[in-house]
């Protein structure tokens, strides 16, 4: 085995592994100040200049607060529910093309940890296990609360999981690839598969919202019936772990919504910058684009968490299985019909 091929990987899954940390330790901020400024507030202003530094004082909190673990916990589940949680979320970006192949000196380097062919599934298959931290957080915990707040997750994510693989069929009929590096690669310069799949992005989109239990989606962790929810019962840095989760769920999940329909690290006249900066920073300006529409649709995830109420669990289920489940279907049938048509003419 080519061992710099086994450096290479191991700097890049790295540098992965510390930008989803940071990513999500520095979303809490972001929501705050994000929330602050809808709400014509200023947000955390006193650790560091501007509070940047709120979310290392938040770390350094849950690390020195003390551990507690209920009387009738089990012990053992109790610990692996937020150890499986983080590990789930973090695993989903090892399949994300990050930029183009980069060339330093006679060595080409792929920005993407693997590029197995059926990628896509990888994910789905990622984002399907998550639920198994939250499930057995909350049945672990030995709390009515917790219990009910995990069969309300584990309900959610089954029913939007369907809505989404649906939507997701569709891109395939478009795309013929199940590999995400090819998918990311046929939507160059603006060809993103956005304007031919405009209400599948909006499937997925919705979809998206509540695999990650966000807003208006967060009835696995309603306050005011559940008491918190599943890590209801989880302090210091367990109770961290679940958190650092969601926020890295978020993370995939905006990556995976602008590789697939936002043309990931494309973007117009790409090629033209490949040409003037040539194939070793070229890639990396690439990675940057695609970077910065992951943050707007991180953006967009808190924007909404503090904009929309909160769902009713009834509207929740009628939402998922009456009205995207058709509509997903529908957009199936649209696109085999156009793309026959297409063929034939």
């Amino acid at each position: 085995m080519d061992i710099n091929f086994v450096i290479e990987k191991f700097v890049l899954i790295t540098i992965l592994f510390a930008i989803s940390l940071l990513i999500a330790m520095y979303s809490t901020y972001a929501e705050r100040k994000v929330a602050a400024f809808l709400q014509d507030r200023l947000g955390p202003d006193r650790a560091g200049p501007f509070g940047i530094l709120q979310p290392l004082a938040d770390g350094v909190k849950m690390f020195m607060k003390e551990e507690i673990i209920p009387a009738n916990a089990n012990k053992w589940l109790f610990m692996v529910g937020p150890g499986l949680a983080m590990l789930c979320a973090c695993i989903g970006t090892a399949v994300i093309p990050w930029g183009q192949d980069m060339v330093i000196g006679d060595r080409v380097i792929p920005l993407q940890v693997t590029d197995i062919n059926v990628g896509l599934l990888y994910i789905f298959g990622v984002i399907s296990l998550g639920v198994y931290g939250v499930m057995i957080g909350g049945w672990a915990s030995n709390n009515k609360y917790s219990l009910l707040s995990a069969i309300r997750a584990a309900s959610q994510n089954i029913s939007y999981e369907i809505a989404m693989g649906l939507s997701i069929i569709a891109l395939l009929l478009v795309s013929n690839s199940l590999s995400l590096k090819e998918i990311v690669e046929q939507q160059h310069g603006f060809n993103w598969n956005f304007w031919y799949q405009p209400l599948g992005f909006l499937i997925f989109m919705v979809c998206a919202f509540a695999e990650t239990n966000r807003a208006p989606f967060d009835l696995p962790e309603c306050e005011a019936e559940l008491n918190g929810g599943y890590h209801m019962e989880y302090s210091s840095m367990k109770l961290g772990f679940y958190l650092f989760a969601e926020y890295i769920n978020m993370f995939v999940s905006s990556t995976v919504m602008a590789a697939l329909y936002f043309g990931g690290y494309n973007y117009p006249g790409m090629d033209y910058i490949a040409a003037q900066w040539g194939p070793t920073w070229a890639p990396l300006f690439g990675t940057f684009i695609f970077f910065m529409k992951i943050f707007a649709f991180i953006f967009f995830f808190m924007w909404v968490r503090w904009t929309i109420p909160r769902f009713r669990y009834d509207q929740l289920m009628n939402l998922g299985w009456k009205t995207l489940i058709p509509l997903a279907i529908a957009n199936i049938i649209v696109t085999g019909i156009v793309i026959a048509l297409t063929n034939n003419f």
